[in-house]
């Protein structure tokens, strides 16, 4: 869907660079209330990696994993499902639904019937509030802004400079997510989230040998313990081999023709460790951290370093530039590389915009402050692999280290009546982190089956700052996993009065 803006037209209020979901929500907050006039600039699809590549796609194929194992662990379900696995066809054929077909016409017509400009065409800064866009047939159109740019140009796959890995052109997230042919041999290299997410998928897609190689001792080592070890547990029980503690040393690559997304990339490779070991796989994955796209935006511009993640303050706004017009959202300011707390930041970004277009005085706002320093206090997120491992805020150690006397307390999950009527066999645990002199959270952590639904009431206790005895009176329903929440608080007042912990 072609965008309708006048291709004469060369000035908008605010440019955004970049129209991911961050930058259409930075869009949208800078003009639905202020009459300013926006602008889209994106070379890909419209809604960004998220939307098309990653947390839709990914959601999409890991649901079917879920809901199988489930319904294998439910009595009057289980004989009918048997040993049957997925339908990899319709499982393939929903994940295409999802994402639109990869067809962007949809959120196009959300910006503008927002009043938001779309221009197809890759953006560069060309100084001070000015943009300069290539279009896909290679004609250049400078951009101006009366008063802001925002960058949302997001992040990309990093690729080590591992012997020979470069050019076997590994998968990366966009290919594993978007898998066309299911390959029989797969290694993953990495054990953060991405690598144990594509792991969890390829394997209930049918990958026959899976291997996980990480360099660390554990999975998804920013987590508690507990949690990484957990979901190594059920990969393990699931069939994949995972290989810890071990780095890659050598690639190598039969043929590697000019790749698709999601199809074979080449003939069989050998991935050698530095044990000595071999693998031979038919496709290799990176998934081993991302790194800012930001080498090609024209930050040399501005005065600022070509590439690295941009610097920002608590409003989003760009250091190192003068003017107070240049804001950066999302993976490209390494804040937290997450959609929803990248759409946070563009909440306030845009604010910020038409707060100082507008010549009213910062703070202010929907949120009753335009800063966003409160809400990295607490950053959520949920890894959807089997079992979820759902957190926010600080684990144990990273409060340690940040100098707050601790204490901590742990609850089995499989001891909730909640959690015995979804399924048998559950398991789960949930870790609490509550600061000694406060008696408020830190940190808390919950793993299994449908604990996503469990972390905004935490995230909520944390920013809220509310004490523990307060939470002891809001009320758990029962029964739903929710009632965790009642028997953390009671594990913890044992502790506190010198009994058992109760986990």
């Amino acid at each position: 869907m072609a965008a309708e803006v006048d291709p004469q037209r060369s000035e908008w209020d605010v440019i955004v660079l970049g129209g991911g979901a961050a930058g259409e929500n930075a869009a949208q907050y800078a003009a639905q209330f202020s009459g300013l006039s926006a602008v889209l600039v994106e070379a890909e699809l419209v809604g960004g990696e998220c939307s098309y590549w990653a947390c839709m796609p990914s959601k999409g194929l890991l649901r079917p994993v879920e809901v199988l194992d489930t319904a294998r662990h439910v009595p009057g379900v289980a004989s009918l499902v048997g040993g049957s696995g997925l339908d990899v066809g319709a499982v393939l054929a929903r994940r295409d639904a999802i994402v639109d077909n990869l067809d962007d016409g949809r959120q196009i017509q959300w910006a503008l019937s927002n009043g938001i400009d779309v221009i197809r065409g890759y953006g560069r800064l060309a100084g001070v509030r000015t943009v300069e866009v290539t279009a896909p047939g290679g004609s250049v159109r400078t951009l101006s802004a009366r008063h802001a740019v925002v960058v949302d140009t997001g992040s990309m796959p990093f690729i080590p400079d591992v012997p020979g890995l470069r050019a076997a052109q590994p998968w990366t997230s966009r290919d594993v997510t978007h898998v066309q042919e299911i390959p029989r041999r797969v290694a993953v290299l990495g054990g953060g989230v991405v690598a144990c997410e594509a792991a969890t998928w390829l394997r209930g897609l049918g990958v026959e040998e899976l291997t996980l190689v990480v360099r660390e001792t554990g999975l998804m080592e920013r987590q508690e313990l507990f949690a990484g070890e957990m979901v190594a547990a059920v990969l393990e029980d699931s069939g994949v081999r995972l290989m810890l503690g071990r780095q890659v040393v050598e690639v190598r690559r039969e043929a590697a023709p000019e790749p698709g997304i999601g199809l074979p990339h080449g003939g069989s490779v050998t991935v050698t460790l530095d044990d000595g070991t071999e693998l031979m796989v038919d496709e290799v994955v990176a998934a081993m951290g991302r790194v800012p796209r930001s080498e090609d935006i024209g930050l040399s511009t501005v005065g600022l370093p070509d590439g690295g993640f941009l610097e920002v303050d608590d409003q989003q706004t760009v250091k190192g530039v003068g003017g107070e017009w240049l804001y950066a959202i999302g993976d490209v300011c390494g804040k937290a590389l997450l959609t929803h707390m990248a759409k946070y930041q563009a909440r306030i970004a845009g604010e910020v915009i038409a707060s100082r277009a507008g010549g009213r005085v910062i703070p202010g706002g929907f949120g009753g402050e335009l800063s966003v320093a409160r809400g990295h206090q607490a950053v959520p997120q949920v890894t959807f692999t089997n079992p979820e491992v759902a957190s926010v805020g600080m684990t144990e150690p990273a409060a340690v280290t940040a100098g707050f006397d601790v204490e901590t307390v742990e609850y089995d999950m499989a001891g909730l009546a909640g959690t015995y009527v979804q399924r048998e066999g559950y398991v789960g645990r949930a870790k609490l982190v509550v600061d000694r002199a406060s008696d408020t959270l830190l940190g808390a952590t919950f793993v299994g089956s449908g604990v996503a639904d469990l972390l905004h009431s935490a995230t909520v206790a944390i920013l809220g700052r509310v004490p523990t005895n307060a939470l002891w009176h809001a009320v758990p329903s029962y029964p739903t996993p929710s009632e965790v929440w009642l028997r953390l608080l009671e594990a913890l007042n044992r502790q506190r009065r010198g009994g058992a912990d109760g986990s």
